[in-house]
């Protein structure tokens, strides 16, 4: 099947960590605000926003509970770090959140904040949102970037975009496993990297600012690719932090 390899990589991810995470902080391409939002219900509901797909998919649970005290410590320090942040006590989490969460942690029994990105696409905003929320590193929340390092939506299937996806992925991924200074310049200017606008088209490149976010959040830890494949002719990669 096209998400195999993926599926495993996901299921696998909770058996390579240190420790069980405290709570879980999701960055989701799909959650767009012109400033920042928090989910600060207890108990938010799931939003099933796409179309076409089989009925089951619809029937989907995933009752994690929300975490309304971390929703209030990640819109402080977002604050703290002058950037604006608001509490969105109705907002439910959407698929970007709770399908790749049933496999990675399909218990839903750790508590989840989801936090939008900003609608300008400006990756130095979404470096600094990251750099801003780093502290909960060390306090047992495992910060998730959830995108796609290729999003060219017509490209998918189409065996010319091979290359072109091979082209951005490399440049992506020897980005990533810069050192830290360097990458953080280079994903400010992601936009000229060879095959950049095929691989993210224009106000479409929302699927690489989650990756933002936690390339800020980072600090000095190292950046490693710890999954690559290809689906429907287009490389994907998956990275780390620390």
């Amino acid at each position: 099947m096209i998400w195999d390899r993926m599926a495993a990589f996901l299921k696998g991810i909770a058996a390579t960590l240190p420790e069980r995470p405290r709570a879980l902080l999701l960055v989701s391409a799909h959650w767009l605000e012109p400033s920042c939002q928090v989910t600060g219900g207890a108990q938010p509901p799931l939003i099933y926003d796409y179309q076409g797909f089989p009925p089951h998919t619809y029937q989907l649970q995933y009752p994690a509970p929300g975490n309304p005290a971390l929703a209030q410590r990640v819109a402080g320090l977002l604050e703290a770090a002058g950037i604006p942040a608001h509490m969105a006590l109705e907002r439910g989490f959407d698929h970007g959140v709770f399908i790749p969460l049933l496999l990675m942690f399909p218990a839903a029994d750790i508590p989840v904040v989801q936090l939008s990105l900003l609608n300008s696409l400006d990756p130095g905003a979404h470096l600094a949102m990251g750099k801003a929320l780093a502290p909960l590193r060390d306090e047992g929340v495992l910060i998730i970037g959830s995108g796609m390092s290729f999003h060219n939506m017509r490209a998918y299937g189409d065996a010319r975009f091979g290359p072109v996806s091979e082209q951005f992925d490399a440049w992506l991924t020897a980005t990533v496993e810069s050192v830290p200074n360097l990458r953080e310049v280079a994903l400010t200017h992601w936009a000229q990297a060879p095959a950049a606008r095929l691989s993210h088209p224009p106000r479409a490149e929302e699927h690489l600012l989650p990756l933002m976010v936690a390339v800020g959040a980072a600090g000095d830890a190292a950046g490693q690719r710890v999954y690559a494949d290809q689906v429907m002719t287009a490389a994907l990669s998956g990275f780390r932090f620390g």
